[in-house]
Protein backbone atom coordinates (compact mmCIF):
# COMPACT_ATOMS: atom_id res chain seq x y z
CA UNK A 1 0.00 0.00 0.00
CA UNK A 2 1.06 3.18 -0.77
CA UNK A 3 2.50 5.32 1.88
CA UNK A 4 0.25 8.62 1.51
CA UNK A 5 -2.38 6.29 1.18
CA UNK A 6 -2.17 4.78 4.35
CA UNK A 7 -4.41 6.18 6.81
CA UNK A 8 -6.20 8.75 4.59
CA UNK A 9 -9.49 7.68 5.45
CA UNK A 10 -9.11 8.72 8.69
CA UNK A 11 -7.30 11.99 7.56
CA UNK A 12 -9.77 12.80 5.46
CA UNK A 13 -12.60 12.69 8.29
CA UNK A 14 -11.09 15.12 9.99
CA UNK A 15 -10.61 17.44 6.70
CA UNK A 16 -12.90 21.19 7.06
CA UNK A 17 -15.37 21.34 4.64
CA UNK A 18 -14.90 22.48 1.20
CA UNK A 19 -11.37 21.37 1.96
CA UNK A 20 -11.75 17.93 1.33
CA UNK A 21 -10.44 17.40 -2.17
CA UNK A 22 -7.10 16.65 -1.50
CA UNK A 23 -7.69 13.38 -0.88
CA UNK A 24 -10.89 12.54 -3.02
CA UNK A 25 -11.15 10.33 -6.15
CA UNK A 26 -13.08 10.99 -9.08
CA UNK A 27 -17.16 10.98 -8.77
CA UNK A 28 -18.79 11.82 -11.55
CA UNK A 29 -18.80 10.73 -15.02
CA UNK A 30 -17.87 13.47 -17.93
CA UNK A 31 -19.63 12.53 -21.21
CA UNK A 32 -16.94 14.36 -23.35
CA UNK A 33 -14.18 12.30 -24.85
CA UNK A 34 -11.30 12.17 -22.54
CA UNK A 35 -7.79 10.93 -22.08
CA UNK A 36 -6.86 11.94 -25.82
CA UNK A 37 -4.09 11.51 -26.75
CA UNK A 38 -2.82 8.94 -25.10
CA UNK A 39 1.20 9.29 -23.53
CA UNK A 40 2.59 6.86 -26.13
CA UNK A 41 1.69 8.94 -28.73
CA UNK A 42 1.48 11.87 -27.69
CA UNK A 43 4.99 13.25 -26.33
CA UNK A 44 6.64 10.64 -28.77
CA UNK A 45 7.71 13.50 -30.92
CA UNK A 46 8.26 17.26 -30.65
CA UNK A 47 6.21 20.40 -31.59
CA UNK A 48 6.77 21.71 -34.85
CA UNK A 49 9.94 24.33 -35.56
CA UNK A 50 8.96 27.91 -36.06
CA UNK A 51 10.46 31.15 -36.17
CA UNK A 52 7.52 32.12 -34.37
CA UNK A 53 7.96 30.73 -30.29
CA UNK A 54 4.00 31.33 -29.95
CA UNK A 55 2.83 29.50 -33.47
CA UNK A 56 5.40 26.73 -31.84
CA UNK A 57 3.23 26.80 -28.73
CA UNK A 58 0.36 26.62 -30.42
CA UNK A 59 1.04 23.64 -32.51
CA UNK A 60 2.45 21.85 -29.32
CA UNK A 61 -1.25 22.20 -28.16
CA UNK A 62 -2.47 20.65 -30.43
CA UNK A 63 -0.80 17.66 -30.96
CA UNK A 64 -1.96 16.88 -27.45
CA UNK A 65 -5.41 17.19 -28.31
CA UNK A 66 -5.78 20.64 -26.98
CA UNK A 67 -6.99 24.08 -28.06
CA UNK A 68 -4.58 26.11 -27.38
CA UNK A 69 -4.75 28.47 -24.06
CA UNK A 70 -4.81 32.09 -24.52
CA UNK A 71 -1.58 33.91 -23.74
CA UNK A 72 -1.53 34.86 -20.05
CA UNK A 73 -1.24 38.30 -19.20
CA UNK A 74 1.70 40.92 -18.04
CA UNK A 75 1.91 40.17 -14.59
CA UNK A 76 0.74 43.28 -12.54
CA UNK A 77 3.43 45.44 -11.11
CA UNK A 78 2.28 45.08 -7.83
CA UNK A 79 1.56 41.96 -6.58
CA UNK A 80 -1.78 41.55 -5.11
CA UNK A 81 -1.00 39.12 -2.42
CA UNK A 82 1.65 40.94 -0.71
CA UNK A 83 3.68 37.95 1.62
CA UNK A 84 4.86 38.18 5.07
CA UNK A 85 8.04 37.05 7.37
CA UNK A 86 6.96 35.69 10.49
CA UNK A 87 3.90 36.37 12.04
CA UNK A 88 0.39 35.02 11.15
CA UNK A 89 1.56 34.86 7.43
CA UNK A 90 -0.96 35.08 4.94
CA UNK A 91 -3.55 31.58 4.10
CA UNK A 92 -4.90 32.21 0.14
CA UNK A 93 -6.90 30.00 -2.47
CA UNK A 94 -7.28 32.68 -4.77
CA UNK A 95 -5.30 35.75 -6.01
CA UNK A 96 -7.54 39.06 -6.13
CA UNK A 97 -7.54 39.44 -9.76
CA UNK A 98 -10.43 40.15 -12.47
CA UNK A 99 -8.51 38.52 -15.49
CA UNK A 100 -9.43 35.10 -16.68
CA UNK A 101 -6.67 33.52 -15.40
CA UNK A 102 -6.32 30.23 -13.05
CA UNK A 103 -2.92 29.19 -11.37
CA UNK A 104 -2.03 25.10 -11.76
CA UNK A 105 -0.26 23.32 -8.54
CA UNK A 106 1.12 20.22 -8.36
CA UNK A 107 1.50 18.08 -4.74
CA UNK A 108 3.36 15.17 -3.54
CA UNK A 109 5.31 14.40 -6.52
CA UNK A 110 4.85 10.26 -6.17
CA UNK A 111 4.21 9.86 -9.93
CA UNK A 112 7.31 10.66 -12.03
CA UNK A 113 6.02 10.14 -15.50
CA UNK A 114 9.08 11.80 -17.86
CA UNK A 115 6.27 12.13 -20.66
CA UNK A 116 5.19 14.88 -18.21
CA UNK A 117 8.17 16.95 -18.52
CA UNK A 118 7.77 16.85 -22.11
CA UNK A 119 4.51 17.64 -21.90
CA UNK A 120 5.49 20.83 -19.80
CA UNK A 121 8.63 21.94 -22.18
CA UNK A 122 6.21 21.78 -24.99
CA UNK A 123 2.92 23.37 -23.82
CA UNK A 124 5.72 25.87 -21.62
CA UNK A 125 2.90 25.79 -19.22
CA UNK A 126 3.62 27.55 -15.54
CA UNK A 127 3.07 25.48 -12.62
CA UNK A 128 3.71 25.10 -9.07
CA UNK A 129 5.45 22.16 -7.48
CA UNK A 130 4.51 21.75 -3.63
CA UNK A 131 7.08 18.53 -2.72
CA UNK A 132 6.75 16.04 0.00
CA UNK A 133 10.26 14.16 1.07
CA UNK A 134 8.87 10.94 1.28
CA UNK A 135 6.98 10.49 -2.73
CA UNK A 136 10.75 12.33 -4.11
CA UNK A 137 13.68 10.89 -2.22
CA UNK A 138 14.15 8.55 -4.50
CA UNK A 139 14.53 10.41 -7.72
CA UNK A 140 15.12 14.41 -6.64
CA UNK A 141 16.67 15.05 -10.48
CA UNK A 142 12.86 14.34 -12.15
CA UNK A 143 11.94 17.41 -9.94
CA UNK A 144 14.95 19.46 -11.01
CA UNK A 145 14.23 19.04 -14.68
CA UNK A 146 10.71 20.76 -14.31
CA UNK A 147 12.34 23.32 -12.32
CA UNK A 148 14.58 23.97 -14.91
CA UNK A 149 11.19 24.78 -16.84
CA UNK A 150 10.83 28.07 -14.42
CA UNK A 151 8.37 25.93 -12.35
CA UNK A 152 9.20 26.50 -8.86
CA UNK A 153 9.57 23.95 -5.95
CA UNK A 154 7.60 24.53 -3.04
CA UNK A 155 7.18 22.92 0.60
CA UNK A 156 4.38 20.27 1.76
CA UNK A 157 6.36 18.83 4.66
CA UNK A 158 8.11 15.62 4.71
CA UNK A 159 5.91 12.81 5.09
CA UNK A 160 2.70 14.66 4.59
CA UNK A 161 0.99 13.58 7.64
CA UNK A 162 -2.23 15.28 9.17
CA UNK A 163 -0.48 18.31 10.35
CA UNK A 164 -3.77 19.14 12.98
CA UNK A 165 -3.05 16.17 14.94
CA UNK A 166 0.24 16.88 15.53
CA UNK A 167 1.79 19.18 18.57
CA UNK A 168 3.42 22.42 17.61
CA UNK A 169 7.31 20.76 17.53
CA UNK A 170 6.38 18.05 15.55
CA UNK A 171 4.45 20.10 13.15
CA UNK A 172 7.52 22.40 12.85
CA UNK A 173 10.11 19.50 12.13
CA UNK A 174 7.45 18.51 9.37
CA UNK A 175 7.84 21.75 8.08
CA UNK A 176 11.13 22.82 8.52
CA UNK A 177 12.70 19.83 7.71
CA UNK A 178 11.61 20.01 4.34
CA UNK A 179 12.27 23.39 4.17
CA UNK A 180 16.12 21.90 4.69
CA UNK A 181 16.21 19.44 1.79
CA UNK A 182 14.40 21.38 -1.01
CA UNK A 183 17.55 24.18 -0.13
CA UNK A 184 19.78 21.51 -0.21
CA UNK A 185 18.66 19.50 -3.57
CA UNK A 186 17.31 22.42 -5.84
CA UNK A 187 19.42 25.53 -4.48
CA UNK A 188 16.30 28.21 -3.07
CA UNK A 189 14.98 28.06 0.42
CA UNK A 190 10.85 27.70 -0.79
CA UNK A 191 8.47 31.07 0.19
CA UNK A 192 5.10 29.24 0.01
CA UNK A 193 3.95 26.33 2.24
CA UNK A 194 0.56 23.44 1.52
CA UNK A 195 -0.32 21.92 4.51
CA UNK A 196 -1.28 17.86 3.55
CA UNK A 197 -4.72 17.81 2.93
CA UNK A 198 -5.71 21.10 3.15
CA UNK A 199 -5.51 21.30 6.80
CA UNK A 200 -3.90 23.64 9.78
CA UNK A 201 -4.48 25.35 12.51
CA UNK A 202 -3.02 28.08 14.27
CA UNK A 203 0.39 25.82 15.30
CA UNK A 204 0.87 24.87 11.51
CA UNK A 205 0.92 29.05 10.81
CA UNK A 206 3.30 29.54 13.33
CA UNK A 207 5.25 26.88 12.42
CA UNK A 208 5.77 27.69 9.08
CA UNK A 209 6.59 31.13 9.72
CA UNK A 210 9.34 30.27 11.95
CA UNK A 211 10.91 27.74 9.14
CA UNK A 212 10.80 30.98 7.02
CA UNK A 213 7.90 30.68 4.46
CA UNK A 214 5.95 33.88 3.47
CA UNK A 215 2.00 31.80 3.14
CA UNK A 216 0.05 28.97 2.90
CA UNK A 217 -1.64 28.07 -0.35
CA UNK A 218 -4.69 26.04 -0.46
CA UNK A 219 -6.86 25.91 -3.71
CA UNK A 220 -10.34 26.60 -5.03
CA UNK A 221 -10.95 23.50 -7.61
CA UNK A 222 -9.47 20.08 -7.25
CA UNK A 223 -8.45 18.43 -10.71
CA UNK A 224 -9.40 14.81 -10.64
CA UNK A 225 -9.30 12.43 -13.39
CA UNK A 226 -11.76 13.72 -15.76
CA UNK A 227 -13.65 15.92 -13.56
CA UNK A 228 -13.01 19.44 -11.96
CA UNK A 229 -14.16 19.67 -8.15
CA UNK A 230 -15.39 23.21 -7.41
CA UNK A 231 -15.40 24.61 -3.51
CA UNK A 232 -17.75 27.52 -4.30
CA UNK A 233 -21.32 27.60 -5.53
CA UNK A 234 -22.38 27.94 -9.14
CA UNK A 235 -19.07 24.82 -10.22
CA UNK A 236 -17.45 27.51 -12.27
CA UNK A 237 -14.10 28.90 -12.18
CA UNK A 238 -13.51 31.94 -11.15
CA UNK A 239 -10.63 34.74 -11.98
CA UNK A 240 -7.59 34.43 -9.65
CA UNK A 241 -8.58 30.10 -8.64
CA UNK A 242 -5.95 28.65 -7.68
CA UNK A 243 -6.20 24.45 -8.54
CA UNK A 244 -4.93 21.67 -7.01
CA UNK A 245 -3.74 18.75 -9.34
CA UNK A 246 -1.28 15.75 -8.15
CA UNK A 247 1.89 14.11 -9.43
CA UNK A 248 -0.13 10.91 -9.59
CA UNK A 249 -0.28 7.79 -12.28
CA UNK A 250 -2.29 5.27 -13.59
CA UNK A 251 -2.29 3.37 -9.78
CA UNK A 252 -4.42 6.09 -8.77
CA UNK A 253 -5.88 7.29 -11.72
CA UNK A 254 -8.01 4.65 -12.49
CA UNK A 255 -5.52 3.39 -15.84
CA UNK A 256 -4.71 6.96 -16.89
CA UNK A 257 -1.54 9.15 -17.26
CA UNK A 258 -0.54 12.39 -15.12
CA UNK A 259 -0.65 13.41 -19.35
CA UNK A 260 -3.91 12.10 -19.60
CA UNK A 261 -5.40 13.79 -16.43
CA UNK A 262 -3.41 17.15 -17.59
CA UNK A 263 -5.44 17.37 -20.75
CA UNK A 264 -8.74 17.01 -19.19
CA UNK A 265 -7.49 20.24 -16.65
CA UNK A 266 -6.35 22.09 -19.95
CA UNK A 267 -9.77 21.22 -21.68
CA UNK A 268 -11.88 22.37 -18.63
CA UNK A 269 -9.65 25.37 -18.17
CA UNK A 270 -9.90 26.29 -22.30
CA UNK A 271 -13.51 26.10 -22.31
CA UNK A 272 -14.86 28.33 -19.42
CA UNK A 273 -12.43 31.06 -21.24
CA UNK A 274 -9.58 31.48 -18.79
CA UNK A 275 -5.64 31.00 -19.34
CA UNK A 276 -2.52 29.84 -16.68
CA UNK A 277 -0.85 32.08 -14.99
CA UNK A 278 2.39 31.40 -12.80
CA UNK A 279 1.77 31.97 -9.10
CA UNK A 280 5.16 33.44 -8.12
CA UNK A 281 4.17 36.29 -10.05
CA UNK A 282 1.22 37.21 -8.04
CA UNK A 283 2.37 36.63 -4.46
Amino acid sequence: MHWRIKGVAAACALLVAGLGTGCTTESSADSRPADSPSGSGAASSSAAPSANPRAAVEAAYRKWGLKPLAEAPEPPATKPVQLKSGGQIPVISEIPTKEKIVFLTFDDGTEQDPEFITMMRELKLPITMFLTNAAIKNDYGYFTKLQSLGNPVENHTLTHPNLPTLGAAAQQEEICGQQTKLKDHYGTAPRLFRPPYGNWNEATRTAAASCGLQAIVLWRESMQIKNMQYQLPGKKLRPGDIILAHFRGPSELKGRTITQMTVNMLRHIEEQGFTVARLEDYL
